[in-house]
């Protein structure tokens, strides 16, 4: 009976409890080289699909190659060959390939351009139930008959590390790339540029970061996506490189023909009390700085999504949305269109990159002042993680509120930022970057 369900490589169980099988299943996956795990943390939204994935170990992988201009390409290419489940992330620094742009600031992590990975184990977190109200998983495998995979995992034990595997890191230990003084500075010297008419609107960036820092990645994730349980958590695994990422944000979904862009501009903290907390929330969607900011990405998203659409198909879903997450409420708007059927869906993603609400606008322009004026290079910061499955959709992140760990070098980074218009008040945007920094504090 288990070798003819072996040979069907996809089986689907029913599980008692979810989020205990979660953990057992992250603590298992630990073993393995490279690992790609995504947690929506129970968020339930319109275009929701999973409550989780993971893939894990690499039956074939991407990296870029040495000309430059390729990585798509390679991307596109991989897919055709096996149209299999692909996951892998996208760096910000690819926009490089896309326009004529360099990338030359501090790098403490030194990751490739891109990766992505064909797994050869993927599990499948269901957000459907079965009869018994039980939750379901689906495990597909071409390497080891599913059901002795889920022995396995319902076998591992919890991960019971601490997050510290040596010395204990102290608010002190954690160190900025730029000084309040020169960030100060540079929101100014942005405004003059919006002032000319240069710009409209541009997203700038600060680095935290720590020098020896011993910490194990897999407990630290546990910790920080309990602190901020977003419904785009990510934890990638690659080379002794590590992201820990709690992200409220999509970058790009695509479900059958349809593109989704959710983009993000707009934050204020949680209140202390439930009348408090409304009224913030009431302040944000009220708020003209916001709203600007906000409306010059929605216009910008949809002129990216307008170069894989059929003509008329892009819309505002919904505008200035308001969410609430664990620590702050979020401005977020919803853009759709209908991708042509000429456009093959890796080029939908490379047409929209990188998420213009990590750019500003116009975009060439804010980026060529963003690499300007900030001090590190963003890496993974502001880039995507995501999957795509055997039928071509897909769903990525965009990576902020994002640890990013090289194990071997012991460096930990953590950048955050903020979009910056002609009304910015320098000194709020500084506090807006240590309310988004809270998580890492």
């Amino acid at each position: 009976m288990r070798e003819l369900l072996f040979e069907k490589n996809t089986i689907t169980f029913s599980i008692e409890d979810s989020a205990i099988f979660k953990k057992k299943a992250f603590a298992w996956a630990s073993d393995y080289d490279v690992v790609c795990y995504l947690d929506s943390n129970e968020h339930q939204s319109k275009y929701s699909t999973y409550e989780g994935l993971l893939g894990v170990g690499a039956a074939q992988q991407i990296m870029p190659a040495e000309q430059k201009g390729d990585s798509f390409s390679q991307i596109k290419k991989l897919y055709e060959a096996k149209k299999d489940w692909l996951f892998g992330f996208l760096t910000y620094d690819l926009k490089n390939e896309i326009e004529d742009l360099s990338s030359d600031n501090y790098d403490g992590i030194h990751l490739p351009g891109f990766h992505f990975f064909q797994p050869k184990i993927v599990i499948e977190f269901l957000t459907s139930t079965c009869s018994m109200g039980r939750k379901e998983v689906r495990i597909h495998s071409k390497a080891e008959n599913p059901v002795v995979l889920f022995e396995k995992i319902n076998a591992t034990p919890m991960l019971n590390k601490g997050v510290f595997s040596n010395k204990k890191i102290q608010k002190g230990d954690i160190q900025m790339r730029i000084s309040k003084a020169d960030y100060l500075e540079t929101i100014s010297k942005i405004k003059t540029h919006i002032q000319k008419g240069d710009i409209y609107e541009m997203n700038f960036c600060q680095e935290f970061y720590v020098e020896n820092a011993e910490v194990n990645p897999y407990a630290l994730f546990e910790k920080f996506n309990a602190v901020g349980k977003a419904p785009f958590a990510a934890f990638y695994k690659f080379k002794n490189k590590y992201l820990l990422c709690e992200s409220p944000e999509r970058f790009l979904k695509k479900e059958k023909q349809q593109l989704i862009t959710q983009p993000i501009k707009g934050t204020i903290k949680r209140g202390a009390t439930p009348q408090e907390d409304q009224r913030l929330k009431e302040q944000l969607f009220h708020s003209p700085k916001d709203r600007s900011e906000n409306v010059m990405i929605v216009d910008l998203v949809r002129n990216d999504l307008a170069k894989s659409c059929k003509a008329g198909t892009v819309e505002v879903e919904e505008l200035f949305g308001i969410y609430s997450f664990e620590q702050v409420h979020q401005m977020i708007s919803t853009v759709v269109g209908e991708l042509k059927e000429e456009v093959h869906f890796v080029d939908a993603l490379k047409n929209a990159y990188p998420m213009g609400s990590m750019t500003g606008a116009p975009k060439i322009r804010a980026m060529q002042l963003i690499e300007q004026l900030e001090k590190t290079k963003r890496g993974l910061y502001s880039g995507a993680v995501g999957y795509i499955t055997p039928a071509g959709d897909f769903d990525f992140n965009v990576v902020i509120r994002s640890m990013i760990y090289n194990q071997e070098e012991k460096y930990l980074s953590y950048q955050t930022g903020g979009a910056i218009v002609a009304d910015s008040s320098p000194e709020g945007e500084y506090e807006e970057c240590l309310l988004k920094a809270k998580g890492f504090f």
